[in-house]
């Protein structure tokens, strides 16, 4: 680490650096692992960027970069982009966030490591549930839809899709909102399974890619409702205990939302694609459609330099908060829940 310290640029090369009208920017350098650039360790190495590090030349080429990158036009942005092989579209903030961002991991980049410090796959889950057009307080919603897409974090490909659909126990006939608003048929729930039988294929199918004991993953959903709300009540009326290996998800509207700098009504799934430049691909509120387009928006935001952490948990039947500065741990290799006495 101190003799990467040693190559950085100091002195006079760093004042003609700060004094130039365009500074050079990094070549493309393929193949690199992210970085974490909170200071925290990476396999038993730290990145260079602790707080006490600031001081560093290093950082005041980043800042001299930065203000040159914030007067850019959107297509000087995406001419830079394009000039190192990055994703043009999206907001001019978007662009200005992807090109900082890759600038800024050039500089501070250690030597490629294992990448075992990060998830080596993402399971993106959007349920559909029953619901009616004025839905009030006492309406129980069941899961009828189960989807789920297998997003490998190191090729940024989706790799594999489970879909499901879900028979309801307490109203087991759909409503007609609900049948326009999902796509989702009568037809359709009156053949599938219970909700006991479905999650234990969900458990078999990750089982067979080996989630949890080969490869580590984590859950990603688009908002809290899906596990605190949806599942936590599936799971009450299937009479079946929470499953451990749903307990903690990265909600990705938080992730965008302080990746991007963003309010937190700028991050519903459409608004979320429109800013990244992509159209949604499919059947809005199918669930597997849903949750392929949360995964391009998931794909997109890796790209761009964002880790996406667990950030949400169920403890004690209650949703919660996980710290960002909490260490990158995968969830457990999935188990079919006991039954509740």
């Amino acid at each position: 680490m101190e003799e990467q310290k040693e190559n950085r640029p100091q002195g006079a090369r760093h004042e003609a650096l700060a004094r130039a009208e365009r500074p050079a920017l990094p070549s493309h350098t393929p193949g690199k692992q992210r970085c974490r650039l909170d200071g925290e360790e990476n396999n038993g190495q730290h990145c260079t960027s602790s707080s006490s590090d600031y001081s560093d030349p290093v950082y005041k080429e980043i800042a001299v970069t930065n203000g040159y990158i914030n007067r850019m036009s959107r297509d000087e942005l995406r001419a830079k982009l394009a000039e190192f092989k990055l994703e043009t579209r999206g907001v001019k903030d978007v662009l200005k966030k992807r090109l900082k961002n890759y600038y800024k991991k050039q500089k501070l980049m250690q030597e490629p490591s294992n990448g075992d410090s990060y998830y080596d796959y993402i399971c993106v889950i959007d349920f559909e549930a029953t619901c009616e057009e004025d839905n009030q307080p006492e309406f129980t919603h069941e899961i009828i839809e189960f989807p789920i897409v297998l997003l490998n974090t190191r090729t940024l490909e989706i790799e594999d899709t489970f879909q499901q659909y879900v028979k309801p126990e307490i109203n087991p006939q759909l409503s007609n909102f609900c049948i326009n608003l999902t796509g989702i048929t009568q037809d359709h729930v009156d053949k599938a399974d219970a909700f006991p039988q479905v999650l234990q294929n969900v458990v078999e199918w990750m089982r067979q890619r080996e989630l949890g004991t080969k490869y580590s993953y984590t859950i990603l959903t688009d908002g809290s409702w899906d596990m605190s709300k949806f599942l936590n009540i599936q799971c009450r009326i299937s009479r079946i205990k929470y499953p451990s290996f749903a307990k903690k998800w990265i909600n990705i509207r938080k992730s965008y939302g302080n990746f991007y700098k963003v309010p937190r009504n700028q991050t519903k799934l459409t608004i979320m694609l429109e800013k990244l430049g992509m159209n949604y691909d499919g059947r809005p509120h199918s669930g597997l459609d849903d949750s392929k387009n949360i995964a391009r928006i998931a794909i997109r935001m890796l790209q761009d330099g964002c880790e996406l952490r667990v950030n949400e948990r169920m403890h004690g039947g209650q949703l919660m908060t996980v710290s960002s500065s909490a260490p990158v741990e995968g969830a457990p290799a999935p188990q079919m829940p006991c039954f509740r006495n």
